[in-house]
């Protein structure tokens, strides 16, 4: 995160609602209110761009439910009251379009939730204008310090402008085929930061999906933040939302209720002395020797909408679930270890170490975490050619002392394959068993120079079960896996060699089953 928006946060807590100066209230508006959608009270007010007042006006009685342009040199704005105000006086805020498929906000207020809107279109950007009606709505009005953010098309562009300069006062934000410009792009590292989950509905023929959605989702997940999609097929830019609104009423209510959760306790000891790789390292936050981000699917499920005749595609740790990431600089470790925890720990804290990135679409890694798992990489320092023994000794013996399991799985993909089998090979009797897709079976520096395809002996010999999954177009097959496989038998190991078809050496493991119950069953077997 901008360390300057840093420090302006951390002096500013009065103007971005800091939860301590939030008198305790019922939120009272002045003015005649009218009736907005199923009788909850709509106030009408306007905002002198000059002095920035904010004085109750009586809306034009044609404006139904929708509102008019204001007058030169005045913002309208609106209040629509819940009849029962949910506890900490939760609102949403809409970025442009006010009136236009509100069914989303009228289930809120259902639900406790205020509405607020100030006058956004191609003329009125937000500015000076937004922040005065978020500071007299939390620090005299008394609402919630973090509104959740409600954006259409360019509503889209406009809540992605104020959130991505003001991320510590958003709870979420819900966006629908938005637009988002590049400035607001480059900002999103400060709500991912600060934690701020993001959901965005699109239709999947609206070129702003690809060109705005897209890049936030790459982007987003990158930063370690938590975004979730919905696609609507065959839909293009109309209509927004969802015809029934429940889901995304649900991510609002989900992400303001959040609390947080502590840190394992091996978090809580880790390093936090000099040393550190800096403190802008992209996550949901940053705090000695700790950087935390989310890990999460993004294969998404298919399911018929028959209330909006279509299919749904929905992505992201909304619909999956989403695993809190450690990056920890543990003693006598040059580089971060990453550490991927599950949200309940199976008994005997069983853990998987590897040495390569975990990647979004991994069903063994999901599979692992959803079953109580810990999935640990390996650091591998930035001045070596490749994990260096000592670290990783040092890593193993850091997590064992805090009740990690004896013996993990050791688990990788091509190349890193090769470095997790020089380390099994050097430390049979700490290994439960390992795993490997399409190996590649060298080592920099784990064997002193040797290849583990030359020095399987000592792991065949402590009955360290191997499973290797191949693609049957991988050219490595033949020269590694199959030849690995002769030898460790050969040495008295028991290895299978798994081949998919018409897979290569980057294979999509569609069926994770047999490989989640090699794992366990060894696991057990060797704990």
């Amino acid at each position: 995160m901008n360390r300057l928006l840093l420090f302006f946060f951390s002096c500013c807590p009065a103007l971005f609602g800091c939860p301590a100066l939030v008198r305790a209230q019922t939120p009272a508006f002045s003015g005649k209110p009218s009736s907005w959608h199923e009788g909850f009270d709509r106030y009408d007010f306007l905002m002198d761009t000059a002095t920035l007042a904010i004085t109750p006006y009586d809306a034009p009685a044609d404006e139904g439910f929708g509102v008019k342009d204001p007058p030169a040199g005045f913002r309208r704005c609106i209040v629509v009251t819940p009849h029962q105000p949910a506890p900490g006086n939760p609102w949403s805020w809409r970025g442009c379009y006010w009136d236009h498929q509100p069914q989303t906000e009228i289930e809120l207020l259902k639900r406790g939730f205020f509405i607020c809107y100030i006058s956004a279109n191609a003329t009125l950007a937000p500015g000076r204008t937004w922040d005065a009606f978020y500071a007299w709505l939390t620090r005299e009005k008394g609402l919630s310090a973090k509104p959740a953010f409600i954006g259409m098309s360019r509503g889209g562009e406009y809540e992605y402008r104020w959130a991505s300069l003001h991320p510590a006062a958003v709870s979420c934000i819900y966006a629908d085929n938005p637009a988002v410009d590049r400035a607001s792009l480059a900002l999103l590292g400060g709500l991912a930061a600060n934690d701020v989950p993001l959901l965005h509905v699109c239709g999947s023929i609206d070129p702003l999906y690809w060109g705005s959605t897209l890049a936030v989702e790459n982007s987003y997940h990158a930063f370690g933040g938590r975004i979730s999609v919905i696609v609507k097929e065959g839909f293009g830019h109309h209509p927004h939302s969802l015809r029934d609104a429940t889901p995304i009423a649900d991510f609002i209510e989900q992400s303001v209720r959040e609390t947080g959760v502590a840190s394992p306790d091996f978090v809580k000891a880790v390093y936090t002395g000099p040393g550190m790789a800096g403190d802008g390292a992209a996550g949901t936050g940053t705090a000695g020797g700790v950087a935390k981000t989310w890990y999460y699917s993004s294969i998404a499920t298919t399911h018929w909408a028959p209330t909006g005749k279509t299919w749904l595609s929905e992505r992201g740790p909304y619909f999956s679930g989403a695993y809190a990431r450690y990056q920890l600089l543990i003693p006598g470790v040059d580089a971060f270890t990453t550490v991927i925890v599950p949200r309940q720990e199976a008994p005997g804290r069983p853990w998987v170490l590897r040495a390569d990135y975990v990647t979004a679409d991994d069903r063994v890694v999901q599979g692992l975490l959803a079953k109580g798992w810990t999935i640990v990489t390996g650091a591998v320092p930035y001045n070596y050619d490749g994990p260096v023994p000592a670290q990783w000794n040092a890593i193993y013996a850091y997590l064992i002392s805090y009740g990690f399991a004896a013996k993990p799985v050791l688990m990788g993909r091509g190349g890193a394959a090769g470095e997790v089998m020089g380390w099994a090979i050097a430390n049979p009797s700490r290994v439960a068993g390992v795993y490997a897709e399409d190996p590649l079976l060298e080592s920099r520096l784990m064997l002193g120079g040797k290849a583990p395809l030359d020095t399987l002996a000592p792991l065949a010999k402590a009955g360290v079960p191997v499973l290797f999954v191949c693609g049957e177009d991988d050219t490595s097959l033949k020269g590694q896996a199959q030849v690995a496989a002769a030898r460790y038998r050969k040495a008295g190991g028991k290895i299978t060699v798994r081949v998919v078809k018409n897979e290569g050496h980057f294979l999509q493991l569609e069926d994770a089953a047999e490989v989640l119950e090699f794992i366990r069953a060894q696991t057990a077997q060797r704990s």
